[in-house]
């Protein structure tokens, strides 16, 4: 832009010069190369004829001028383009500029040619194309086709001489509004990727058609809608073979026009034979993973209805079948007087959904279900929601997904899976009988998503964890919400729909959604592949180093740790058994979550129902939105001062973060217009450019300005009443969070530190070991700072007081654990040096483990300790317990790259099975011939075929070759991972055998089936 901005000049007077007539040569003779008339028609077969015309908006090449005739006889086949013509003084447009000039277009014949039979058509005929909206003059052509003479057959249809003509008519009978094919083409893939809706399309061709408003064009944007439904339609029929089956559209099966997930396990076109019998500890690479959500944006309003505005493929597509004895719509009524779904998690959309903006609403939203690994819809997955989201209309999505599945087990991620899968089975059962599920119930394991999972209560977190669950790899189970930030845009346009505008468009996007996840999985999935190959020799090499030390002193512990993981992770359902997770250890102090529980019930008010309501304002949900935010500042400041010179890579993953975290800002200070509305006001001018966001600070240093760090008398006028004190309940509650995650890690490290002192020996083992002591001095050093930052801003609230007994000034010398003393001033010297070389947060325990070395001549116990006991030998409880915790914790995330990498793997094979599979089913349909076919739909429907049979086939060799070198990395990989999954096997077999019995398990299944 600066190199071209000296040319600014330039390229006003260019635009300006377009304004004329421009060069001589242009204007001075008709640039048409022949005339209508022979005997004025140059022997150089250059018009003679004194050039008015040219084609308008630079549609044509160049700025050549043409006569009359002309400028017709150039747009003959052009008849989209408008033209322009000089007055003397400046061109003059007119829309219907061609037509005037007299050009017809005849429909159903070559170029040049005239029909002798042609019948005018309408005169008030209007096409949208690319260019704007046209009135245009056209003949249909006349001609009968046994003979072309007026005695033969019928002619053709109007409507089929459009079609051919690549115009799209509105009406079966004497069409007056077209579109042609390119507009469709353009609108469709807008719609589906930008969601621009038809409305502002069709203002910007009428723009582009007369922008000064002085002569509009006709209005047919009603007329457009209908041609645009119809081409979905046709579209997606074409796309999945049904104008080559012999039955025909009305054939049509529920979910057979849903694009298919080529990478999830698809019985009959990417599994091998006998698939069903794979050695059971490999099973999980053939498990179904499912997502399961519901969306409040995708509203419908009370408009239009079904009668005139109809539902066009009952069940064939995304949305799940509404109509008959089995459909949406009769289970729905049967649950009319249900009541939404309880929900033991802080999240409170589903509770809003039933409580505001529901009047006047057809539905409150959509219920949809994905897979959750490839963020692909799935067929008859998704349904409207008419007063929330109950368990009715959720239970009904999942069964119409499942049950067109043969499966080994499916795993179900949903934000509340922990209430919704306890009676699913009970409401399954009174599912019509061709709508139930006929496999057990142990084929389904319900899990809840990661980030959903954190506002869960304690009880729910490790039994319906993906971490902890064996064969899950890294599967997060939040694929469904990136699907709903991709289909919301469509939420404004689609809101003031009818009933089938709505369904048809929604399906479309959603089409559209999964093609393009089809397209981004060919380089989504080596990508992902080559991530978890590079974390999980990483994490392996740390587990293998941390371990090898404690199996040598204590190998009877890690036994039974080892037992205790295996057991939990080969029980299918731990959520329904009373064994405890030997992923956590038991609460001691009052936690965050446990002070803004208090907070949030007491902003909450109960009905004469029992039902609870939310309050309009919650103080208490602003504080903790401050302190989410604080928490996010500080652990990309902790990252950000850990790598002094990062990678190209890691800066822009460091930009990423902050990009993310200036939108959450933004929407905090949104939020704190509202609870702190005079705050700006208050502030110095310095002060209030970063309230702004108009200063230079980076997002991990920009101030909150929470009610802490105010002084006391701008923070009585700025604040809400009882907002100061809400934030220092919080606060308390934090800092003594952070204190026990200090202790917590503290016990850790030393347990690690002394394992690895005596029992690790060479550079190699060293070396391995510090991804496990990195990881503890990363997390120390995180719930430090988070300390206090908590008890200067509780200080800053409460002043001194008895509180300080308890939660003390946390220095660095406190921060040291039982049997640690305090460090020397040479110590001090050396913390300090690696801190400025920026190694203070990775080798934060070399002082330490140096002073344990030293031994206990001067040891002091710090503050930290005297309300969490005194031992100081190493068989402590408490140590062993946060020892046994973390190493738990570092096994399963060994284990769950080393699934990914096998899932991985498996996943990019079936994609390349499905691709040849899809290719050999084409191939089929390009030699096949339907009875009664005329030849020429014959050869349009064969070539279609081969066109898709080739692109199959090139599409599954470029991702062979394209995917060979990491494929081939991911089989090095599993085979080092082998001898450990043949350990793990030989455990299961010898310990838990008895309870893995599979002909046990059987007939445990069949005696409840009879207890039933």
């Amino acid at each position: 832009m600066q190199a071209w901005y000296p040319h600014n000049d330039e390229y006003v007077g260019e635009q300006l010069r377009r304004e004329g007539r421009g060069d001589t040569w242009a204007h001075s003779r008709c640039a048409g190369v022949r005339c209508y008339d022979p005997e004025r028609r140059c022997p150089n077969r250059v018009c003679v004829e004194v050039p008015e015309y040219r084609c308008a908006d630079e549609a044509c090449v160049g700025e050549a001028m043409y006569c009359a005739r002309c400028i017709v006889a150039a747009h003959a086949q052009l008849p989209t383009h408008f033209i322009e013509r000089w007055t003397g003084t400046h061109f003059e447009r007119k829309r219907t500029g061609l037509k005037d000039l007299g050009l017809r277009v005849q429909l159903n014949h070559p170029p040049g040619v005239v029909c002798a039979f042609r019948r005018a058509g309408p005169g008030d005929f209007v096409l949208y194309d690319l260019t704007g909206v046209h009135e245009i003059a056209m003949d249909y052509c006349g001609c009968r086709p046994a003979d072309g003479t007026p005695e033969g057959g019928e002619p053709m249809e109007e409507r089929t001489q459009l079609l051919r003509s690549c115009w799209w008519p509105a009406t079966l009978e004497n069409p007056k509004t077209c579109a042609t094919f390119g507009v469709l083409r353009l609108f469709h893939v807008l719609n589906c990727l930008g969601k621009l809706s038809a409305y502002d399309f069709l203002r910007g061709l009428e723009k582009c058609t007369n922008h000064d408003g002085l002569n509009r064009p006709p209005d047919r944007r009603k007329p457009f809608m209908l041609i645009m439904r119809q081409w979905r339609e046709v579209k997606r029929m074409k796309r999945f073979k049904r104008g080559h089956d012999a039955s025909g559209v009305r054939a049509t099966g529920q979910g057979e026009l849903a694009l298919k997930c080529r990478a999830c396990p698809q019985p009959g076109w990417n599994l091998p034979d006998n698939w069903d019998q794979i050695d059971p500890f490999y099973r999980f690479i053939y498990w179904l993973f499912l997502a399961e959500d519901a969306n409040f944006r995708l509203s419908n309003r009370n408009v239009s209805s079904e009668a005139l505005d109809p539902i066009l493929g009952d069940g064939f597509g995304y949305f799940c079948k509404r109509e008959g004895a089995d459909g949406y719509k009769a289970h729905i009524e049967k649950h009319a007087s249900e009541q939404e779904v309880s929900n033991c998690s802080g999240f409170q959309a589903m509770f809003m959904a039933n409580t505001r903006r529901v009047k006047g609403l057809r539905t409150t939203g959509i219920g949809g279900v994905t897979c959750s690994r490839h963020n692909m819809w799935q067929g008859n997955g998704i349904g409207d929601l008419q007063v929330g989201e109950r368990y009715c209309n959720m239970d009904f999505l999942l069964v119409s997904v499942l049950i067109n599945f043969c499966l080994l087990c499916a795993v179900v991620s949903y934000d509340i899976a922990c209430q919704f899968g306890n009676h699913f089975w009970e409401r399954q059962s009174k599912f019509p009988a061709e709508r139930r599920l006929t496999f057990p119930e142990s084929y389904i394991l319900w899990k809840v998503p990661n980030f959903h999972l954190a506002a869960h209560k304690p009880v729910c977190h490790a039994p319906f964890s993906f971490h902890f669950m064996w064969g899950a790899g890294m599967t997060h189970g939040e694929g469904v919400e990136q699907n709903w930030a991709f289909s919301n845009g469509a939420a404004a346009s689609t809101r003031l729909m009818g009933p089938g505008s709505r369904q048809a468009t929604l399906e479309d996007v959603f089409g559209f959604h999964n093609y393009d996840r089809v397209l981004a999985m060919h380089r989504v999935l080596p990508k992902r592949l080559a991530v978890s190959i590079k974390e999980g020799t990483k994490h392996k090499a740390a587990f293998d180093a941390f371990s090898k030390g404690l199996e040598e002193v204590r190998p009877e512990e890690v036994k039974q740790w080892k037992e205790e993981v295996l057991r939990w992770e080969m029980n299918p359902h731990p959520q329904s058994s009373q064994s405890k997770s030997p992923f956590e250890s038991v609460q001691e102090v009052t936690l965050l979550r446990d002070i803004q529980l208090e907070i949030a019930k007491e902003e909450f008010m109960c009905t004469e129902d029992g039902v609870e309501v939310e309050r309009e304002h919650s103080p208490g949900g602003f504080v903790t939105m401050g302190l989410q935010v604080e928490e996010v500042q500080r652990k990309l400041e902790v990252d950000v001062r850990s790598l002094k010179d990062p990678t190209a890579a890691q800066t822009l993953a460091f930009t990423k973060r902050r990009t993310a975290l200036l939108k959450r800002i933004h929407r905090f200070r949104q939020v704190q217009g509202v609870y702190m509305p005079a705050l700006r006001a208050l502030l110095l001018d310095e002060q209030r450019q970063v309230y702004d966001g108009n200063g230079e600070q980076l997002p991990e240093a920009t101030r909150l300005f929470m009610p802490s760090e105010l002084n006391e008398t701008i923070r009585g006028k700025a604040c809400a009443t009882g907002l100061p004190e809400i934030e220092a309940r919080m606060r308390e509650g934090e800092a003594m969070q952070a204190l026990e995650a200090v202790r917590h890690g503290l016990r850790t490290r030393t347990m690690t530190n002394r394992y690895k002192l005596r029992n690790w020996t060479g550079q190699g083992m060293m070396t391995k070991g510090q991804g496990i002591l990195r990881q503890i001095n990363i997390k120390i050093h995180a719930a430090k700072l988070r300390y206090r930052y908590a008890r200067a801003a509780l200080l800053a609230l409460r002043n001194h007081g008895a509180w300080e007994e308890r939660l003390r000034i946390l220095d660095d010398d406190d921060v040291r654990a039982l049997n640690e003393r305090a460090l020397t001033d040479e110590e001090k010297a050396q913390n300090k040096h690696w801190a400025e070389l920026g190694g203070a947060i990775v080798e934060g325990g070399v002082a330490r483990a140096a002073a344990l070395a030293a031994g206990e001549g001067s040891h002091t116990l710090s503050w930290i300790w005297y309300s969490a006991g005194n031992p100081s030998d190493e068989n402590d409880s408490k140590l062993q317990e946060a020892l046994r915790l973390e190493w738990c914790k570092a096994y399963a995330r060994a284990k769950r790259f080393s699934e990914d990498v096998r899932l991985l793997r498996e996943e990019m094979r079936r994609t390349i099975t499905y691709g040849y599979t899809a290719a050999a089913g084409w191939e089929e349909l390009a030699r096949a011939e339907l009875p009664g076919s005329e030849p020429m739909l014959t050869e349009g429907r064969r070539a279609y075929a081969a066109e898709h049979a080739a692109t199959e086939r090139a599409t599954c060799a470029l991702l062979e070759k394209n995917w060979a070198g990491i494929l081939a990395k991911a089989d090095v990989y599993l085979e080092g991972t082998a001898a450990l999954d043949a350990e793990a096997i030989v455990t299961i077999e010898m310990d838990l055998g008895d309870e893995l019995d599979p002909e046990e398990e059987e007939a445990r299944l069949e005696g409840e089936e009879e207890e039933e």
